[in-house]
């Protein structure tokens, strides 16, 4: 068969279906990708599509997100009509549905076009809400606006995946039957429990493992939309009244969420603003898969939030290694962790909630109780993320 897929990056959320589908050296696996990065998947021919401008400095603001997709979509399209041209057409399209795959259908109307839909945005009862509880006028146009490049692919697409139900849930009423709830899975092959698995912090000789008391937190960008600044206060007063914890923080000085600040980073603000003992708080900055993996496995804590919102792969994969997961009551965390059962639940705006539930878990590391969340938390991944049930499924 002829596969083609799409997504600004490469190979994000289709590493596992490509490499599958490659097992087949009769397949032919175009990837159509806006990034230039060294990632390479033997048997996918991976081609980099080029953006002719950006968007424009006096672009209407509640049409930029459209404009940029709609750039995208261009480009994307200009390169499927040079591979028709030359004879390539696929039996099946899979895109990330961010505009790439906008023109898709005027280019192979008789193709099956599958897009993952991640979010769609809403004023009421999402992240937009969740911390200005009455956004104005200005912010609901504009998140409406954003939602026009979703609706022309939910129009164009003959199914659509999501990786949770209450991310499903988002988009409207008409169009969810359209939409298969599917999470990428997770391989618990992988990432799983190692006691004797040693972490060595990144420019340092210092070694930890799961005997020491290590608190974590890992996320792509260090932004409020996963709670960094929240973390950051709670660590403060973790340290103060812990000397023997280290605490290690995963993940790059970027916001991939939300909005930027105009001349600081994140990072930069909670450092100036909190008093920290910074030999005992590390930021590993973005760390190759298997340092990550034993950044998980060394964890005696680990601490994961988010506004309601996308759910990280992150959370998983630390439930996957069996860390005690200490994560805030937000959506769509509720739909995987049960409090007291296979993680411990905090409310978002609670530092205090928070460091007691850190507190409680270091406390009583070696505890049944604590041993048996751990086996619960694992065992939740197994059962209803593991990649070996899911992939079958997605292919």
């Amino acid at each position: 068969m002829k596969f083609l897929f799409s997504h600004r990056n490469f190979p994000a959320q289709f590493r596992h279906i490509l490499i599958e589908l490659a097992k087949d050296k009769n397949n032919e696996i175009i990837f159509l990708t806006g990034t230039k990065n060294q990632n390479f998947i033997q048997g996918v021919k991976k081609i980099e599509y080029k953006l002719k401008r950006q968007v424009p400095p006096n672009c209407h603001r509640y049409t930029k997100m459209y404009e940029e997709s709609i750039i995208h979509g261009q480009s994307c399209a200009e390169v499927l009509i040079s591979l028709k041209n030359q004879g390539f057409k696929p039996d099946v399209i899979y895109a990330h549905a961010w505009g790439n795959s906008m023109f898709f259908k005027d280019i192979y109307p008789d193709v099956p076009l599958i897009n993952f839909c991640e979010w769609y945005y809403n004023s009421k009862n999402s992240d937009i809400d969740f911390i200005d509880k009455n956004p104005n006028y200005d912010t609901k146009a504009m998140i409406r606006s954003r939602n026009a490049q979703f609706l022309s692919d939910l129009i164009s697409s003959d199914i659509c995946t999501c990786p949770t139900l209450w991310q499903k849930q988002q988009f409207p009423k008409e169009f969810q039957e359209k939409i298969i709830q599917i999470h990428d899975g997770i391989d618990v092959d992988y990432f799983k429990p190692e006691e004797n698995v040693e972490f060595k912090i990144p420019n340092t000789n210092k070694i930890l493992t799961s005997k020491d008391e290590v608190v974590t937190y890992a996320t792509r960008g260090l932004e409020p939309y996963r709670g960094f600044d929240k973390f950051m206060l709670m660590a403060e007063k973790l340290l103060k009244k812990r000397p023997n914890v280290h605490i290690l923080v995963g993940g790059d000085d970027r916001v991939c969420y939300g909005a930027k600040l105009a001349n600081t980073t994140y990072k930069k603000l909670m450092l100036e603003k909190l008093n920290l003992d910074l030999s005992r708080i590390h930021f590993t900055g973005l760390l190759p898969y298997d340092e990550y993996r034993k950044l998980l496995q060394v964890s005696s804590a680990h601490i994961y939030l988010t506004y309601p919102f996308v759910l990280s792969w992150s959370m998983l994969e630390a439930m996957a290694c069996a860390c005690p997961l200490i994560a805030s009551n937000t959506q769509p965390v509720l739909e995987v962790i049960k409090d007291n059962y296979n993680g411990m639940l905090f409310d978002f705006f609670d530092i205090d909630e928070m460091l007691k539930k850190v507190e409680y878990t270091l406390d009583n590391k070696n505890s049944n109780k604590i041993k048996k969340i751990k086996e619960n938390t694992r065992n939740t991944i197994i059962e209803k993320y593991n990649l070996s049930k899911l992939l079958p499924k997605h292919i």
